[in-house]
């Protein structure tokens, strides 16, 4: 087994502009920098966490005071206070931790007649974390049951060549695949490098983050087939791409919200969840991937973030012809953590939603991250921050301390829920330097 932790602490400006909802706002004029006093972030159980904070604007050290809270990763708080910042600079002792965990330190200040707020998480006893989520008895027998119904569905597609997409080096095709007789479909963005000879190509499969949208990196991966790779990208609600933006935000509205959204949809019975037929829907494109002349006979990649993270590790498990995976804070793992008041994955069921009944508690084992990856035996590369509150870094250790294959992690502690151009990158590379040849 291979582990790499390569940990980035970087601050700087350039990394405003990944994000939706961050630490560092973009072109703010004010700036938190907060230091725990452990220089990976992480700590014992038992060990006590001190964090340096300062607080600027302009560049310039501002004083005020600090009200903090602390809890325990996505809980409510347990432990509050405030400090006064002097020279812009102060020191919380946020505590302990009593089991594995991560916690959280919530940070908030009045300036200029405005409210300014901040987090930072660091991690007790990480490699300890294990998931909520057990595994059913008959977990695999119930997956390789419907792969098999589903292979007697023919695999059926359209291909249209989309010259918008494509330039001097790149072929791109937009694709619907027909997926079961229960007429579930997938549409796609094909991307190929132009003029690819038979038995050329690894292929990748790229499954999308969570939500009802247009597929959005399609082209912006286009070094993917710059670089010798077919790549497809998927969504996964059998929506044509081609949709007005305001067609897909109707949609959204009407199809995805909180509590009922596709997520929820038939929680309540394993054989009509929702997201069967997208685990399902991944093999039959890694069976359309695998009949492309241009594959190279070898190489299958899956490759994804958040919902698509979790996708690619589902995938690379139900399919043993998957010989790679990259995975970015992956969703849908421990999410059945909630209904005993732990930290739970993406969506963050509710008992409001009705999740955690005993119908919905049955199922959702079926289809957790947690349980797939306990499956996986080809490399792993996976990657997650710690100030993620969409994909929080306890569900990124369930997942990653079950994992019993070849693995490599990036972690990055002050990421949120993103990744930088550099680390999208830096995954392509890994995957050109685990290529079977």
């Amino acid at each position: 087994m291979i582990m790499k932790r390569l940990f980035l602490f970087s601050i700087a400006l350039f990394l405003m502009t990944m994000a939706k909802a961050e630490n560092y706002p973009y072109r703010s004029d004010y700036l938190w920098v907060t230091v725990p006093d452990h220089a990976d972030w992480l700590y014992q159980v038992g060990d006590q966490a001190t964090i340096e904070v300062q607080f600027y604007k302009y560049g310039i050290p501002r004083d005020g005071v600090v009200d903090w809270e602390v809890g325990t990763d996505l809980l409510p708080s347990d432990a509050k206070g405030s400090v006064t910042l002097k020279n812009g600079r102060a020191k919380i002792k946020m505590g302990t931790a009593k089991k594995p965990c991560f916690r959280d330190l919530r940070l908030k200040i009045s300036q200029d007649g405005k409210s300014y707020d901040h987090h930072v998480k660091v991690g007790f006893s990480v490699d300890k974390i294990r998931p909520f989520t057990q595994e059913p008895k008959d977990f695999w027998r119930f997956w390789q049951k419907n792969i098999e119904e589903s292979k007697k569905f023919p695999l059926s597609y359209t291909k249209e060549y989309v010259k918008e997409m494509s330039n001097a080096k790149v072929d791109a095709w937009r694709l619907k695949i027909d997926l079961d007789r229960e007429h579930h479909a997938f549409y796609a963005y094909l991307l190929m490098p132009k003029g690819a000879q038979a038995k050329s190509c690894p292929v990748v499969l790229t499954p999308p983050g969570a939500g009802v949208k247009p597929i959005r990196d399609a082209t912006t991966r286009r070094f993917y087939p710059e670089n010798g790779f077919i790549r497809m990208a998927l969504d996964i609600h059998g929506l044509n791409p081609t949709l007005s933006e305001e067609t897909w935000a109707e949609i959204n509205a009407a199809f995805n919200n909180r509590d009922n959204g596709y997520l929820r949809q038939n929680l309540e019975d394993r054989d009509h969840y929702y997201m069967k037929h997208v685990y399902l829907g991944l093999v039959r494109c890694i069976d359309l991937l695998t009949q492309l002349p241009e594959w190279d006979g070898k190489n299958v990649i899956m490759q994804g973030g958040s919902q698509g993270g979790a996708l690619a590790l589902i995938g690379t498990a139900l399919d043993s012809r998957v010989t790679l995976c990259v995975a970015n804070h992956p969703a849908l793992s421990d999410m059945a953590a909630g209904s005993a008041g732990l930290t739970s994955g993406y969506p963050h069921f509710t008992k409001e939603s009705g999740a955690y009944s005993e119908a919905c508690m049955k199922t959702l084992p079926y289809y957790d991250v947690v349980n797939f990856a306990r499956h996986i035996h080809v490399p792993v590369y996976l990657t997650w921050g710690y100030n993620d509150n969409v994909c929080s870094p306890t569900t990124s250790y369930a997942v990653w301390n079950v994992l019993q294959c070849e693995k490599e992690s990036l972690i990055t502690p002050i990421n949120e829920h993103w990744t930088t151009d550099a680390t999208d990158r830096g995954q392509m590379e890994w995957m050109k330097g685990k290529l079977k040849q």
